[in-house]
């Protein structure tokens, strides 16, 4: 949603001069503000489009505030601010209750409308921006498995568009949950491969029965194989073999690994004879390989095998609105298999949703919505239907103060700042380094000063 974009501001109101101090209260640069004089122009004013928010008295002749506001709401008009006689309760709550977004009390303190106004085009940009995600998932525009519209989802699309067509491999890197593994379908979906996507987990099983699973095996090779079995290399033959969490596979089968893709066969153990394969290669990791090969955990000769081409996945907070139309996508599947009429996120949740960190990136998402699927009895998802880490906990500060009691030295703001590049990269020492402009031996350095383990980091 655009942040300079002009809002435009309905007043509705009998008395003129009202009108006219309260257009040139509100009235800036970012803000249109025109008025009408009764209940039936302002009806007609709103179905002409554009107007963002509407104030209105609540005493005027015709239809009254609370009614308008009725109307509005009634036809998914804009949000409605009413205002009210100072002490008026009674006629304040009606107005809530008929749907109004605030109620300000009369005399009216520009500031403190100001404040509401502000507020209120917020909520208007928000729900707007629910119903435009909603509508292009409608008309299906995004239907693919990555969706996004941020530019950083742009440029994974871009690549993956280009890397599909090649035969070499491919490194997908990214935090965990980022969907990595969705990356790795649509390389192989977009390509020219008729045979199966085989995927394996390398952190998910032993080395020795890892090996056994990747380069198959001969009866008798180890107690238990009771018969033949076709390694996952040679399934995967005219077709994609995935490798996720490669970087924890174990030192010892990294070699095996490397001849394997080097020579395009295997061998299967307890045999005697190479098998060839024809597979693509595609990897992925959340660690930082580049460190990894540094601190002598991972093979160099391996990593610029599997990471001809690199696709990085963005993590979810740095994908902008792209939260909100992935919470579209995962409300109507859970929605569906819920058998529930949810359509979709109250503004003030979207709200929340924007703000906060999401560690678990999309995979946490998924989990958020089906909870608030399931806890739901409204058709919308509201606040009360979030966990409370999602409501509490929103993305970190700013880290230079306005206050001048927040000021700190130049050294505690350059610790502060790379620590914040460092959680912004995913923990990534290498990627961070790249962004600071700084050789990673220094940045290692600064790291262990600030008293940042290395295991505390993605390495």
């Amino acid at each position: 949603m655009p942040g300079e974009e002009m809002s435009h501001v309905l007043l509705v109101d009998d008395d003129s001069s009202m009108c006219e101090l309260l257009e040139q209260g509100l009235t800036d640069p970012a803000t249109a503000v025109e008025s009408v004089h009764d209940s039936g122009a302002a009806l007609d004013r709103i179905a002409a489009g554009d107007i963002d928010l509407v104030i209105t008295d609540l005493r005027m002749p015709g239809l009254s505030g609370t009614e308008l506001c009725q109307r509005i709401v009634q036809n998914a008009g804009p949000p409605v601010i009413v205002l009210t006689a100072f002490g008026d309760y009674e006629t304040a709550v009606e107005a809530v209750r008929a749907g109004a977004y605030d109620f300000i009390a009369k005399p009216v303190r520009i500031e403190v409308l100001k404040i509401a106004v502000k507020r209120a085009l917020a909520h208007a940009r928000l729900h707007r921006e629910v119903r435009r995600l909603k509508s292009s998932l409608d008309r299906g525009s995004t239907s693919s498995a990555l969706l996004g519209e941020s530019r950083a989802m742009q440029e994974v699309q871009d690549l993956i568009a280009r890397a599909a067509p090649s035969a070499s491999s491919v490194l997908v890197t990214g935090e965990s949950g980022t969907g990595k593994e969705l990356v790795a379908k649509a390389l192989h979906d977009q390509s020219h491969l008729r045979g199966p996507f085989v995927a394996v987990n390398c952190a998910a099983i032993p080395e020795q029965l890892l090996e056994s699973e990747l380069f198959g095996h001969e009866r008798g090779a180890y107690t238990d194989a009771r018969g033949t079995r076709t390694g996952l290399f040679v399934q995967a033959n005219g077709g994609t073999l995935f490798l996720d969490e490669i970087g924890e596979l174990p030192l010892g089968l990294q070699p095996k690994l490397l001849r394997a893709l080097q020579e395009r066969t295997v061998r299967p153990l307890g045999g005697s004879r190479l098998v060839p394969f024809d597979a693509r290669i595609i990897a992925a990791t959340n660690r930082d390989l580049e460190f990894d090969v540094e601190e002598g955990r991972f093979r160099q000769d391996l990593y610029f095998r599997v990471n001809v081409i690199e696709i990085p996945v963005p993590s979810l907070r740095a994908r902008g609105n792209d939260v909100l139309l992935l919470s579209m996508h995962f409300l109507r599947q859970c929605a569906e298999r819920a058998h529930k009429a949810v359509t979709a996120l109250t503004p003030e949740a979207a709200n929340h949703f924007l703000r906060y960190p999401w560690p678990g990136n999309v995979r946490e998402l998924s989990n958020v919505i089906e909870r608030a699927v399931a806890l739901t009895s409204h058709d919308h998802i509201t606040v009360a239907d979030l966990p409370r880490r999602v409501v509490e906990q929103e993305r970190s500060a700013s880290i230079i103060g306005s206050d001048p009691s927040e000021l700190v030295p130049l050294e505690e703001m350059e610790r502060r700042y790379i620590l914040h590049v460092l959680s912004a990269a995913g923990g990534s020492r290498t990627a961070a380094a790249k962004i600071l402009g700084l050789d990673r031996s220094t940045l290692w350095r600064r790291l262990d000063r600030y008293g940042v383990a290395r295991s505390e980091s993605k390495s």
